[in-house]
Formats: structure tokens, C-alpha cells, sequence
């Protein structure tokens, strides 16, 4: 039996697009944002969140920006990040007074990071299929080194060993265009 479209159940807002939506992609969601929150309720919040983002977001969605699941993904690893920034920045019985400063990056720093990301990006997009994988399961997602060598079959030690050379290319790389890693 084929399943609905999910896409379409979704941006029609019907009434089974949830149920459905989390029959396909809970386990998706589990799997990147596992490494990110290693707590089971967190993760069972964060799943929810996700899929609240998704219902009230799909609008948002462009298939000519990308497919369904990268957008999904992206959203998933992004929401379960935010998370994780605000359960570690819960401050511990502080009161807030007016000298504590803002932890923000101000308007150089967000401009000099949006260019190190695009230089970055330019980077990767020169590598191989696999070693852009790699490297994205490993900054990107957060999955740990034990986790990526039992799926793709490898020693930890192979893993990191990759990875490593990988660094290595891409420092070079960027160092070539004038970004120092």
C-alpha cells in the first residue's frame, strides 16, 4: 500500500498530515537530533517542536530551494542545536542585573562569520560526495565518531584518520582565500 504525500497533506493542512508526517519522519528526526540531545524527554520535545515547526512552517518550504528532507533535516538539527544552547545557558539561580553584558555577536562579528560559512561552503562543495558526507555527520549533526564507523563499516580510528586529512585539505584551502581556520 502506498503512502500519502506527506508534502501535499501537509501544505493542505489536513487533518491525518501530523499523523502521517510522523509515521515517515520521526525516525529521521530521532537520528539527527540524538546526538545533540542525549536526554530521552528532551528528545521527545524536541520531536514535538519539530513537528509544530513543520505544520506551522511548510508554507515557508520551496522544492527549488531543495528536497523535503534537507529541509527537514536542516530544520531538525537547527531546533535540537537551539535546545541544547538553552538548556546549557540555564542560569543556575542568577538574577539578572543591568552589567551583565550581552552574549550576542554584534554586527562585525555577524558579518565575518556569514563570510567564514560562505567560504566554507565554497570549500566543501570541492570535495567528494563521501568526504562532504563525512565531514557533515561529523560538525553538522554531531554524530559521534563511534556511531559514523559502525555505519559506514569502519575502525573509529579509520574514521578519525579521515577526518583529520580532511581538516587538513580544507585548512589548506581556505588558507589559499584568505581565511585563516
Amino acid at each position: 500500500m502506498k503512502r500519502p504525500d506527506v508534502l501535499l497533506l501537509l501544505k493542505q493542512h489536513a487533518p491525518q498530515a501530523l499523523q502521517e508526517f510522523q509515521l515517515q519522519y520521526s525516525a529521521l528526526i530521532r537520528y539527527i537530533i540524538s546526538p545533540i540531545l542525549r536526554d530521552p524527554r528532551e528528545q521527545e520535545e524536541c520531536l514535538s517542536d519539530i513537528t509544530l515547526l513543520v505544520w506551522e512552517k511548510i508554507d515557508l518550504y520551496s522544492e527549488s530551494r531543495g528536497s523535503f528532507k534537507t529541509w527537514l533535516t536542516a530544520l531538525s538539527r537547527n531546533t535540537a542545536l537551539n535546545r541544547a544552547r538553552k538548556l546549557k545557558n540555564v542560569p543556575q539561580h542568577e538574577e539578572l542585573t543591568p552589567e551583565l553584558a550581552s552574549t550576542e555577536d554584534g554586527p562585525e562579528e555577524q558579518v565575518l562569520k556569514k563570510e567564514q560559512a560562505d567560504l566554507l561552503k565554497k570549500a566543501l562543495h570541492t570535495l567528494s560526495a563521501s568526504d562532504q558526507a563525512l565531514f557533515y555527520r561529523k560538525y553538522y549533526y554531531l554524530q559521534p565518531t563511534a556511531q559514523i564507523a559502525a555505519e559506514l563499516g569502519m575502525s573509529e580510528r579509520a574514521v578519525e584518520g579521515r577526518l583529520y586529512r580532511l581538516k587538513k585539505r580544507l585548512q589548506i584551502m581556505l588558507r589559499r582565500d584568505g581565511y585563516e581556520w
